[in-house]
């Protein structure tokens, strides 16, 4: 990685400095190198460590274009924390932590609505028609609103992650993360339990110069993300201009290929199969019973003079009792007269014969 630390740079920012030992959390204990005159050491062999794989896991985050809240509300690490987080377009919280930031993110998110509101009434003239004292009033709120909430302004939607500097001082934060189930980051120290974090960073989180060289690299992992996921998009935009009339193309072709595949068995059948006459042309027969032959494969009407009385009436009676009744005797004689085009002669006799039964 680019902005790989060395142990040299964490000894000389004194990120190895620990709390007292009476003070310190067992649980850090894999994180302590040593004592020394009563203060803990952190062993930056494994703080460089947790470093690179913290860096690996918000470069990925920041490549997916979500987004990463710090938090640092204690005095040396506010500016520090603004600035570097900032550099790289990320939202931060360096005054109180709002009470229901995660957990009541819709209130929070009116708050930031309202800021905006203000500052479309002094767009748009609306905030100059107010008293003297109103307009003192809107500038004292939008003032508290840009100081609590200004960096998370443009914040839509809960973050992907949070970046903690001092998980104690931060310990509402951590809880309402651990809440909804969002991964915490942080630079944790030797009076901190590191079992409430995702991914921890054992250092010295009191001293401006180690919580700016820690961020320094932090930052740098967050903005190789972004450029990565810039390029991609710019390719992925490229790629696609280009393949676009390809695409096009091909689609056309595939569906002729397809039409033309649909269309040629089609075809086929249409010459194959002859076209169906209407049986009902035929004295005695209807519609429902013409049906009934077709889906017996009777479709003309030399194919009903084939059959036989005894064939029609098994047709007929697997259909049910209500067509079984019926009286094919005369059907096939009449479908000759037909198929061989003999119509006066079928209409002659059809006039004679009363309901097509002799």
């Amino acid at each position: 990685m680019a902005n790989k630390v060395e142990v040299k740079d964490l000894l000389e920012a004194g990120v190895h400095f620990g709390h007292l030992t009476r003070k310190w959390n067992p649980n850090m204990a894999p994180y302590i190198y040593m004592e020394r005159n009563g203060i803990h050491v952190i062993n930056l062999y494994k703080t460089v460590a947790k470093l690179e794989e913290t860096n690996e896991a918000l470069k990925k985050i920041a490549a997916s274009g979500r987004k990463i809240l710090f938090v640092a509300t204690k005095k040396q690490a506010k500016d520090i924390v603004a600035e570097k987080a900032g550099n790289v377009n990320m939202p931060y919280i360096t005054e109180r932590w709002p009470g229901g930031m995660l957990t009541n993110f819709v209130t929070i998110r009116k708050a930031v609505k309202k800021m905006a509101s203000i500052d479309r009434m002094k767009k748009d003239g609306t905030f100059n028609t107010l008293s003297k004292k109103e307009r003192l009033q809107v500038d004292r709120l939008r003032a508290k609103l840009e100081k609590n909430l200004g960096s998370i302004s443009e914040m839509t939607r809960l973050p992907a992650a949070l970046f903690i500097v001092d998980t104690m001082r931060e310990h509402i934060a951590v809880k309402e993360a651990q809440k909804l189930n969002i991964p915490i980051f942080a630079m944790v120290d030797t009076n901190s339990d590191p079992r409430q974090i995702d991914f921890i960073v054992p250092s010295n989180d009191d001293a401006s110069k180690s919580i700016e060289v820690i961020m320094a690299s932090v930052t740098a992992a967050i903005a190789e993300g972004l450029t990565e996921r810039k390029s991609e998009k710019q390719s992925d935009k490229e790629g696609g201009d280009e393949a676009k009339p390809k695409e096009k193309k091909a689609k056309v072709v595939s569906e002729e290929k397809a039409s033309e595949e649909k269309a040629a068995p089609v075809e086929k059948e249409a010459k194959k199969a002859p076209a169906a006459d209407d049986l009902t042309k035929v004295e005695g027969i209807g519609p429902k019973i013409a049906e009934i032959f077709q889906e017996a494969g009777i479709n003309t009407f030399a194919d009903l003079a084939d059959k036989s009385e005894e064939d029609l009436k098994d047709i007929l009676t697997e259909s049910g009792p209500r067509y079984a009744s019926k009286n094919p005797a005369s059907w096939p004689k009449q479908a000759q007269m037909a198929a061989d085009g003999k119509w006066d002669e079928l209409q002659e006799w059809q006039d004679s014969v009363k309901g097509g039964v002799e």
